[in-house]
């Protein structure tokens, strides 16, 4: 065996999205403890570096040390509980997770469904909470991965709270590529992935939870199932003032990155950054147009940084993404689901969207689309 040495490659996926040599030169630092002061200090910037990301004044504003996935279970086994009610809205991959999340906390999850493609609709929810007075909490997908649509996080966290509910908000897509302001939208508990938007290395996920996510967090009459994810039990690692209580090892290089992306979208500007994806998505939609390739989801509710789109009639998809990766070192993702083998999943995500990323996918599509 040797050294393993990966290709250079351009990653237009769902995720990971393609790393910045500055995030990259950051993961080679030096390795210090993660009790020393120097490192808790940098926590403490993380922290306030994903606040503006996450556009919130949330004390609870932390980054978990494993992926995405484990960010949306950090949420739910910390505030559901046996036979509590959840309304899971449920229009792609991520839905279906969420489901499966609150069965494994014991909770009763109440489902809407709305097809894969289009946005979680207001009037499900306002009805499944009329007809269900007992439900405490709506989980919901904001930027949904498998499908490229954008559901109003605003309008459904404003039908929660007029029914006194909870909200767990998945931002893993959303975060750093459209706008997501979790306290002017008021929104309890969000998670996202540091390898979308963030272009980061894959494996943390930031998280951030409300007064109300926290007090409810504090009241439990039981005691969270999983230990590693009971932030009761992190919250003295984070945000525990002096000498922080050990907890776990946290993973010191990941978060020198993680500090490091989020530096780069403060100085670029969370607007900026928005702006950004969204141009760069027009300028790759133009494209995919006149190649004939047709996109999946209504232009109001498309994301600019997940391209969901139709392959087209008589080309194969594992053969096209195969010679991409090959012949272009370019990849993109496959369809999940219901749409495996019908879509692609096209990736403008941080680093990613740029000109010249946006010229290699159309000129690379095109050569072997004939």
């Amino acid at each position: 065996m040797q050294s393993f040495i990966p290709p250079k490659r351009t990653l237009m996926g769902p995720g990971p999205s393609d790393i910045s040599p500055q995030v990259l030169q950051a993961l080679s630092r030096p390795t210090i403890g993660h009790l020393d002061p120097l490192f808790i200090k940098m926590m403490d910037e993380v922290k306030e570096l994903l606040k503006y990301a996450f556009q919130t004044k949330n004390d609870f504003t932390i980054a978990v040390s494993a992926p995405g996935s484990a960010g949306m279970e950090t949420c739910f086994v910390n505030l559901v509980e046996e036979g509590e009610k959840v309304l899971v809205c449920r229009n792609g991959v991520f839905g279906e997770r969420m489901r499966q999340n609150v069965e494994r906390c014991g909770g009763i999850p109440i489902i809407i469904d709305d097809k894969w493609g289009e946005p979680v609709s207001l009037d499900k929810v306002a009805q499944a909470l009329e007809e269900n007075p007992d439900i405490s909490v709506v989980a919901f997908v904001h930027a949904e991965t498998s499908t490229g649509v954008l559901s109003d996080a605003k309008a459904i966290a404003q039908i929660a709270r007029q029914y006194n509910c909870l909200t767990i908000v998945d931002a893993v897509t959303s975060l750093g590529g459209v706008p997501l302001l979790v306290d002017e939208w008021q929104l309890d508990a969000v998670y996202s992935g540091s390898q979308k938007c963030l272009s980061c290395t894959p494996g943390l996920s930031p998280v951030t939870f409300s007064d109300k996510a926290v007090a409810k967090m504090k009241s439990r009459s039981s005691v969270v199932q999983s230990w590693f994810l009971d932030q009761s039990l992190v919250l003295g690692y984070w945000s525990g003032e002096g000498k922080r209580s050990y907890h776990h090892t946290a993973p010191v290089n990941s978060l020198y990155a993680l500090h490091e992306s989020l530096l780069m979208l403060k100085h670029e500007g969370i607007e900026q950054a928005w702006q950004r994806h969204a141009d760069y998505h027009q300028e790759l939609k133009q494209g995919l147009e006149a190649l004939g390739i047709k996109f999946i989801v209504d232009e109001e509710y498309r994301l600019p940084q997940l391209n969901a789109v139709y392959i087209p009639v008589g080309i194969s998809d594992t053969q096209v993404r195969e010679q991409l990766l090959e012949e272009y070192n370019l990849e993109i993702g496959a369809g999940l689901g219901e749409l495996a083998g019908k879509a692609w999943r096209i990736g403008l995500m941080g680093y990613a969207a740029k000109k010249e990323n946006v010229a290699l996918c159309l000129k690379a599509l095109s050569d072997v689309l004939k």
